[in-house]
């Protein structure tokens, strides 16, 4: 069975910094593309982060540049996000998702909706960032 398993999620102030992890069991790491989403209140998903060791490629949506830095530890099946001077738009549900194939256009966005339940997701982490 494919678990993904997210923690590290809490309330900090703005500029602050948090570390999100994404324990992932049940299927072959190195055959996946792992990332994350999030989702804000009343907004849509959004495609924060992926790592993909096989094509040693990473992906950062333009609002998490230069902030945000994901990692990989393949030796314990775990996914990490380091997230630095974090802002208040940064509030939301941090999702871990893992894609099989064609990972970039997931994240960055360029499939349509139904599409997304193809990935596998965990069950989400709230990151909340007070001004």
């Amino acid at each position: 069975e494919v678990q993904l398993v997210e923690s590290g999620g809490g309330l900090v102030q703005a500029g602050g910094s948090l570390r999100l992890s994404c324990a992932a069991s049940g299927f072959t790491f190195d055959d996946y593309a792992i990332g994350w989403f999030r989702q804000a209140p009343g907004k849509g998903r959004e495609g924060v982060s992926c790592i993909s060791r096989s094509e040693d490629r990473t992906y950062y949506a333009d609002s998490v540049k230069g902030r945000f830095t994901i990692s990989s530890d393949n030796a314990k099946n775990m996914v990490y996000l380091r997230m630095n001077s974090l802002k208040p738009e940064d509030t939301a549900v941090y999702y871990c998702a893992a894609a099989r194939r064609h990972w970039y256009y997931y994240w960055s966005g360029y499939v349509s909706s139904q599409m997304y339940a193809a990935l596998e997701w965990g069950k989400g982490t709230l990151v909340t960032v007070s001004s």
